[in-house]
């Protein structure tokens, strides 16, 4: 037996938050993040309903129309966010993002499919819902992802990934899908 000491073990360089593993940081952020958004904003937001009855408007069986949007938009917004979870390495949250840049996919499309999809998820709540208050909730929501993308986030994507992120731009809408997709570099 040696009374040498052992040489250290370098130290783990990963943040803490990737340390846990991705599939459960994503269910975490995931089930809040849409527990937020689906759950608990809208029913605030149909208190305007329930206490200005006034501002309630009707619509009747157009609501199909609403439900069917929800169910595919948050279909999409699912399928969206698997993309970029899994070909970006990394969550989809500012503070725990992707470490590659994905324009595969849904992404080949649109530049921000999953807040395309989750305002879409909104907006069939809203109709499906028939709720005056969830849609104003949206046209709230619209002004401030939109603020939020093209004030932070993509700065942000521009810093980290550089010419390769300008070139995307270039070819893929922020907000209205292109008809065919883009072929990339």
């Amino acid at each position: 037996m040696s009374d040498a000491p052992t040489p250290p073990r370098p130290a783990d360089v990963r943040s803490p938050l990737e340390r846990i593993p991705l599939p459960l940081r994503m269910l975490v952020y995931g089930v809040a993040f849409l527990g937020a958004v689906l759950v608990l904003l809208p029913w605030i937001f149909y208190q305007i309903d329930v206490r200005l009855p006034a501002v309630h408007v009707e619509i009747g069986w157009f609501r199909l129309a609403g439900v069917a949007l929800f169910v595919i938009s948050l279909a999409l917004y699912l399928a969206a966010s698997y993309v970029l979870t899994w070909r970006g390495k990394g969550a989809y949250v500012e503070f725990d993002p992707p470490k590659e840049l994905v324009v595969t996919g849904p992404y080949r499309y649109v530049r921000n499919p999953v807040v395309t999809f989750l305002l879409g998820t909104m907006l069939g709540e809203a109709i499906g819902l028939s709720s005056t208050g969830i849609l104003l909730m949206v046209c709230v929501f619209v002004v401030l992802v939109h603020l939020q993308i093209s004030r932070m986030e993509e700065p942000a994507l521009r810093k980290r990934f550089g010419r390769a992120y300008d070139e995307y731009c270039a070819h893929v809408p922020r907000w209205i899908p292109r008809v065919r997709p883009w072929q990339g570099p």
